[in-house]
């Protein structure tokens, strides 16, 4: 079975301030790396928008309402620091949760043996109440909520490599023994979050947090000793990658050094999981990962494991 490549021109319409690194020019070099020859048996399609009611398995409808009523039709409007909607913000936020929903469904359904879902802006800083981290809407935590719901998947396991903690992950399965979220990222770094010891109230938070400067043995050790450990007593019928490659070392918001071949590693390890509980089934979706090159040579290396290069 193929590679499912979901994504959208929307994507390029929520526009940044001047200098923010979370802009356009991300997406297009993605676009740019996954149109070379090698990856010309990409199923490709658009990511279509997603639904509202989606959204709400994981957001407070008081949340969603109010993000769409303050989503703007002309300049800029400022949440925090980082995080501020453009006109085109909106659909591309909803054409990210529809992608990853429909790579979900694609999986499931096999027609696809996985999944990369290449949107922007990223989800997982989301919280069920709260945007923050460039993030309005978890795409990865929907996709799981959707995949329980309508296929009656019991177990989902969620995986994110980027190099800043998924709070907003977290935040949303703390309580839920259904979901085991494991994550690398540097620490401390944004957003605070992430400790060793936060663990959950089914001790189903994984975290193996990493010091600046480590790179690949370190970051090999953490998912060898504690997270596919982990995950292989938990068995998963399907895996959810948060996929960030800001972890490379040529980005420049942190301060980890991992290389394209880590993310292949980490990729392959992670099928060789899912071969073995959730019937070959990944969806990934894209995160954070801010330096243009860094960011082709990890999607080239990423999506290329998927296929199985």
């Amino acid at each position: 079975m193929s590679t499912l490549l979901l994504s959208h021109k929307a994507c390029l319409d929520h526009v940044t301030p001047p200098g923010h690194p979370e802009r356009p020019d991300r997406l297009r070099a993605v676009e740019e790396a996954l149109s070379h020859e090698r990856f010309q048996f990409l199923a490709r399609d658009q990511a279509p928008e997603g639904d509202l009611d989606l959204v709400t398995l994981c957001h407070n409808e008081h949340y969603v309402t109010e993000l769409r009523h303050i989503a703007p039709t002309s300049g800029q409007v400022y949440i925090d620091g980082d995080t501020s909607m453009s006109p085109g913000t909106w659909e591309a936020v909803m054409r990210g949760v529809g992608g990853a929903v429909a790579a979900t469904e694609a999986v499931m359904a096999g027609e696809h043996r996985n999944a990369f879902v290449a949107v922007r802006p990223p989800g997982h800083h989301a919280e069920i109440g709260k945007p923050m981290g460039f993030c309005f809407f978890d795409n990865v935590a929907i996709a799981a909520r959707h995949a329980q719901r309508k296929f009656g998947v019991e177990r989902v396991g969620i995986v994110d490599f980027d190099v800043h903690h998924g709070n907003g992950t977290q935040d949303i399965f703390w309580s839920d023994p259904t979901v085991m979220y494991c994550s690398t990222h540097q620490m401390p770094l944004f957003p605070g979050t992430g400790a060793r010891s936060e663990r959950g109230d089914h001790d189903t938070i994984v975290n193996a947090p990493l010091a600046s400067e480590d790179g690949g043995p370190e970051f090999r050790n953490a998912f060898e000793s504690l997270i596919l450990p982990q995950l292989t007593k938990f068995s998963p019928e399907l895996l959810i990658i948060s996929a960030g490659f800001d972890a490379h070392y040529r980005d420049p918001l942190a301060s980890l050094n991992l290389r394209a071949e880590d993310y292949a590693w980490v990729t392959r390890k992670l099928m060789d999981l899912a071969d073995k509980t959730a019937g070959s089934r990944i969806v990934s979706v894209l995160e954070g990962g801010y330096d243009l090159q860094g960011l082709k040579e990890s999607v080239t290396a990423h999506v290329g494991a998927l296929m199985g290069a």
